[in-house]
């Protein structure tokens, strides 16, 4: 395109094909305000790059070209993109607080001292040691089942204590 009348008499064949354009964005995007974007995006795009137009070709088809290549170039990017996870606070992993943690040591250390002197024992050198029953039996000298029942009765006093 050569002339200012011709560039004047396309931009002025563009105003009449907005409806035309918004209707078009319209089937691809149901958002209005996407919608004004997209056409907004289109006008502007078909401006800056009126000279590449060509006389006698159709205006409305190059400007529908315009906005389904815009909108295809969006949502390629809204795939990739994720709009505000990084600072959503409600998706970052959450950590308790070491307080808390130092709180629930302190309980269980005076739960576990509120304990019998054999459940205690038992609890030590089988939870706390790792030792098997066996050899628990056979330090305190008394049999496997009386360890086993020791510190059964012993987890049940901590658990009810630390509830």
């Amino acid at each position: 395109m050569t002339t200012d009348h011709a560039s004047d008499r396309v931009r002025a064949e563009m105003l009449e094909l907005i409806p035309a354009l918004r209707s078009f964005a319209r089937r691809l995007d149901r958002s209005p305000s996407n919608v004004d974007d997209l056409v907004q995006e289109t006008l502007m795009r078909a401006l800056a790059n009126l000279d590449k137009f060509q006389e006698g070709t159709s205006l409305k088809s190059w400007l529908f070209t315009i906005l389904r290549n815009t909108f295809c170039t969006r949502f390629g990017l809204a795939k990739r993109e994720i709009v505000g996870l990084d600072d959503c606070a409600s998706a970052r992993p959450t950590v308790n607080a070491p307080q808390e943690w130092a709180v629930r040591a302190q309980e269980f250390h005076r739960a576990f001292l509120d304990l019998p002197r054999h459940y205690r024992d038992a609890v030590d050198i089988i939870l706390i040691q790792g030792q098997s029953y066996e050899v628990a039996a056979e330090r305190y000298g008394c049999p496997v089942g009386t360890i086993k029942s020791r510190v059964n009765r012993a987890r049940a006093q901590l658990a009810q204590q630390l509830d």
